[in-house]
């Protein structure tokens, strides 16, 4: 690791890390009182001193009530807070905990109790203090779960979380923004370290049972090999780039093809020999936008997607009037010559009726043609 990679963030770096943030009402910081969380916490607190006028801020610790210690590291982060001059609030999980995917319950968790707490405050952001390191890792994760290039983009500095209710009858989207995605974890480390701050250790970091503490476990290994954190991020940041030239080839293929509109759900038709001309990216991402848009049970799964989209293709070479009618994810879509439909799939008992219906003609004509012989 360089020097560079090791130094602390200076106050010049903390203000350009949340200057696009200056015109907020209010901020919740999502504070842990690890070392990530506990360094955003005094690089935000160190940035808002600074500024005549800026955003309130909020530090806001979510106990999952996982292990024994997490109340205590609740109360610390909360006296680190009263020190810097910021409101604290502990927020808990309650009830009964999975057995199964427990992180992924927890992050949902997590994220509902941080968007309940901007709503309450008024805030229109929410930061958490996700690293470079934390990037790369979720890049390795999405390698070995086989995503795509949107997966492979990784996590984007700032996503939606949800809706801020306004006074006027409206809302404004509440956003979460990673303002640190692009520091080392080994320059936060740093920091806290130069002004004397402890933070906690959560040894569920390291525990082999989860898949990103093994995978984090392999970082050395790799970085041995070339393939450090900065290569993975790298990688995202490309494929962030490619990722954005591709969306807006789908964005025209959209207009150019489709009969009927994008937004709110419902029956799309696409010109079916324009959409099999389409690059083979471009006409998935198109297939896969018309079918989330009027998918009923749950997300589109990219291997299924990928199916359809060649069972599609198959249908249509050499074909003078192709037919193909598939269902995906409660989508019912429908190729039929010159059109492909992508509308809401009926309820399955009326499908199961109609296949029943056709399955007993079939019988009938069976029995007719026998009886004929």
């Amino acid at each position: 690791m360089s020097a560079a990679e090791a130094a602390p963030v200076s106050t010049a770096e903390a203000k350009s890390l949340f200057a696009d943030l200056v015109h907020a009402p209010a901020l919740v910081l999502a504070v842990s009182g690890g070392p990530d969380s506990t360094a955003l916490l005094v690089l935000a607190a160190r940035w808002r001193a600074a500024l005549k006028k800026g955003p309130q801020l909020l530090a806001v610790t979510v106990d999952h009530g996982l292990r024994p210690q997490s109340a205590g590291e609740a109360r610390a982060v909360k006296r680190l807070a009263s020190r810097l001059g910021l409101r604290h609030r502990t927020l808990r999980w309650t009830g009964r905990k999975p057995a199964t995917g427990l992180p992924e319950a927890a992050r949902a968790v997590r994220y509902r109790l941080l968007a309940a707490a901007a709503r309450a405050t008024g805030a229109t952001h929410v930061l958490t203090a996700h690293t470079l390191d934390d990037q790369a890792e979720t890049v390795l994760i999405r390698m070995a779960r086989g995503s795509g290039p949107s997966g492979l983009c990784a996590i984007a500095r700032e996503t939606p979380l949800g809706s801020l209710p306004l006074p006027a009858s409206g809302k404004r989207e509440i956003m979460l923004v990673r303002p640190l995605i692009d520091v080392p974890k080994a320059r936060l480390i740093a920091t806290l370290e130069a002004i004397g701050i402890a933070f906690a250790d959560d040894p569920s970091n390291r525990d082999p049972r989860f898949t990103r503490a093994r995978l984090r476990g392999l970082m050395p290994i790799l970085a041995g090999e070339g393939l450090d954190a900065s290569r993975l991020v790298l990688l995202a940041r490309r494929l962030r780039r490619a990722e954005e030239t591709i969306e807006i080839a789908v964005n025209a293929a959209a207009a150019a093809l489709a009969d009927g509109a994008w937004t709110g759900g419902g029956r799309i038709v696409l010109d079916a020999d324009k959409f099999k001309r389409l690059p083979a990216e471009v006409g998935l991402r198109l297939l896969g936008r018309a079918i989330a848009l009027n998918a009923t049970e749950g997300a589109v799964q990219l291997g299924k997607l990928e199916a359809l989209h060649e069972a599609l293709a198959n249908a249509q070479k050499g074909a003078a009037n192709p037919r193909l009618r598939r269902t995906l994810a409660g989508t019912l879509i429908t190729l039929a010559g010159e059109r492909l439909v992508i509308e809401e799939a009926p309820p399955r008992s009326l499908q199961n009726r109609g296949r029943n219906t056709t399955l007993t003609k079939r019988k009938h004509a069976r029995q007719s043609s026998s009886r004929r012989q």
